[in-house]
Order: C-alpha cells, then structure tokens, then sequence
C-alpha cells in the first residue's frame, strides 16, 4: 500500500508543467525512474474533448518532437493558417465567378448530362481479339456477328468432374 500511496505522492510531485494552448488545456511531462523514458501527458480544461488539442500539442505528446510548441511558434502557425483559410476563399470565389462566366457562354442544346465519350474511349483498344468478331450497333453497343454465333465455343482448359476420379498429383495445368 505505501508503494501505491509513494507512487501516486510522485505522479503529482515530479511532474513538471510545460506549457498551456489556446483552449487552456495543461500539460506536463516527468521522468520515469524506472523507465527512462519521459512520460507526457495533458489536463484537459473542462470537459476532456481531444479534439481541442492543436497539432503542435499532439506532436509532442506522442513524442514526435523533442521540445514542446512555443507560444511565439502557435502564433506563427496560427497566423499561417489563417493565410491559408483566406486563399481557399478567394480560389473559390474566383472559380465560381469563373464558371458563372464560362456557364452563360456554353449552351446546351440537348438538355442531357456531358458524359464521357464512349466512342472515342472503345476505338483507343484494338478493335477485336483474335477469333472474336464483334460489330458496333448503331446505337453504340457491340453485338455478336451471325459468324460467331455459329461457331462452337472453345473448350475450357478447368479441370471438371465429379472428383470420385481424383487422383492427387496428377492434374496438370494445360500447355
């Protein structure tokens, strides 16, 4: 029990506060005498809502950098960010007053969705595989010629059978 009671006494009197963010959340780091490892952690102002905790916060927690985000850096991270969120404004501003002014150019005279062109797609491949005739139909889609539908189909090369007469290793894949 006094272990216990010696290492909780520890947890409070060892650590060491870092730094506070935006959103007021603490946080602390100490050292493990028994693992030399540092162990980081955060008190939550209020409610504990990980998501209040910034990027440069989360880095150093996790241990993915050495020294703890300062104030002086937030800020210029911060003020970036905003720079950021104001060029996606204004690219959207100017796309959409864009395609407004493109949109009254174009005129649709089908009323139908632009669609991929399917026929210029299909005559990029080879028009027919060897013993395989296929035709265009007028309305786009293939079909067989009479040619084909005559012609038996090739035999598959799956082995096939019940399995009473399986002998194993014996089964060869075809050449």
């Amino acid at each position: 029990m006094s272990k216990l009671f010696a290492r909780i006494a520890g947890y409070f009197s060892n650590r060491t506060f870092i730094g506070i963010d935006k959103a007021g959340n603490r946080y602390f780091t100490r050292k493990e005498e028994i693992d030399v490892k540092e162990k980081r952690w955060v008190e939550f102002k209020g409610e504990q809502d990980p998501t209040t905790i910034p990027v440069e916060w989360i880095c150093w927690l996790n241990g993915q950098r050495k020294k703890a985000p300062t104030p002086e850096e937030i800020m210029e991270l911060e003020a970036r960010r905003e720079r950021v969120r104001l060029n996606v404004a204004l690219l959207k501003k100017e796309e959409e007053e864009r395609e407004a002014r493109e949109g009254s150019k174009k005129v649709v005279s089908s009323g139908k969705v632009g669609g991929p062109d399917l026929k210029s797609f299909i005559r990029q491949f080879p028009s027919a595989s060897e013993g395989d005739k296929v035709e265009q139909a007028s309305d786009g889609r293939t079909k067989e010629t009479q040619e084909e539908k005559g012609k038996p189909l090739p035999e598959s090369s799956e082995p096939t059978g019940s399995g009473a007469s399986y002998k194993p290793g014996t089964w060869q894949p075809p050449t």
